[in-house]
């Protein structure tokens, strides 16, 4: 669904409008609704001990700070098409990756954003070790990649499908 390279971010049209949409909301109505929860509690008297002041507050920073990613998100956003179901590794495809070639010792996740899954789905950016190792590689494909603490890592890819959501 995702592929971020250093300015450019990829999304589907759905993910496009899902967040585009959640920006919305952000933006609007939910923040004349934080706006009314901090008069609220500001009303109620002395800030300092005010408990829901304090949390509307904060309430507020958190809705800021992702208004402010899912702009910049956005601003650098080019919608593209789904990736081809082809076997061929890329930003959204949900992976299946067996450890050392053992295929009971397997993981799947999505390469991209987090931003294009949805539930409990993991996800590798592309520009993490084990992305780009297996980005633009074939099902089928042995894959050396170096982890964070300098060892490394095989992994056989079994599987790479489209994501659907």
């Amino acid at each position: 669904m995702t592929q971020t390279s250093d300015n450019v971010t990829w999304l589907t049209q759905e993910a496009y409008d899902q967040l585009r949409a959640e920006l919305e909301h952000l933006s609007g109505p939910a923040r004349t609704e934080i706006a009314q929860k901090i008069e609220q509690a500001r009303e109620e008297g002395d800030l300092k001990e005010n408990a829901g002041y304090h949390a509307a507050r904060e309430e507020q920073g958190k809705m800021e700070l992702r208004i402010r990613q899912l702009t910049q998100l956005l601003e650098r956003a080019k919608v593209g098409e789904a990736p081809a179901d082809n076997g061929v590794v890329g930003p959204g495809m949900v992976v299946t990756v067996a450890f050392d070639g053992d295929k009971d010792d397997t993981m799947v996740f999505l390469l991209g954003s987090r931003e294009a899954a949805s539930g409990d789905m993991e996800t590798y950016s592309p520009q993490s070790p084990l992305g780009r190792a297996i980005d633009g590689r074939k099902v089928g494909d042995d894959v050396t990649y170096e982890l964070p603490n300098g060892r490394k890592a095989n992994v056989t890819i079994t599987e790479a499908k489209p994501y659907t959501g």
